[in-house]
């Protein structure tokens, strides 16, 4: 049984890929506006909220429990990509690789996601980090929806 592995989900979104992209990209430190039952905090631990290679902890519940994340931002312009690469927290516990990825492509008005999460466990009897896809999958809608709104 092998500890890698990656999950993926595609999802179609009613914001454009630059408005989504900027909110990650420039704008994380106004995400738990969008996504107050879930996201609950983001500070700056090094650099600024504009640079790429910026470190932030983020704090937010899965599952009813409320977890930390730490994390080196990494944005590719050209591919219409951010990923967050995983530092320390309460999922490096489990994992140790911890790599949530958004790509996003035009699609109509709007744009499609697609969601990655590239993983290793850290032996095999930690389950596949489902449960961190459905909570990316509820942030991405919640963006989303608030986007739509504005």
């Amino acid at each position: 049984m092998s500890l890698k592995g990656n999950l993926e989900t595609v999802m179609e979104l009613k914001s454009s890929p630059e408005k989504f992209f900027t909110v990650w990209k420039t704008q994380a430190h106004h995400i738990p506006n969008h996504t107050p039952d879930n996201i609950h905090a983001v500070d700056m631990h090094e650099g600024d909220w504009e640079t790429e290679g910026s470190i932030k902890i983020w704090r937010y519940s899965v599952d009813g429990k409320q977890e930390v994340f730490k994390e080196k931002v990494v944005v590719d312009e050209e591919k219409n990509t951010v990923g967050l690469i995983g530092l320390e927290g309460d999922v490096m516990t489990k994992y140790k690789l911890f790599n949530p990825t958004y790509h996003l492509t035009p699609k109509g008005g709007g744009s499609l996601a697609r969601l990655i999460i590239e993983y290793e466990k850290l032996d095999e009897n930690i389950p596949v980090p489902d449960k961190y896809m459905d909570f990316m999958i509820s942030i991405t809608r919640d963006i989303d929806e608030s986007l739509a709104k504005a």
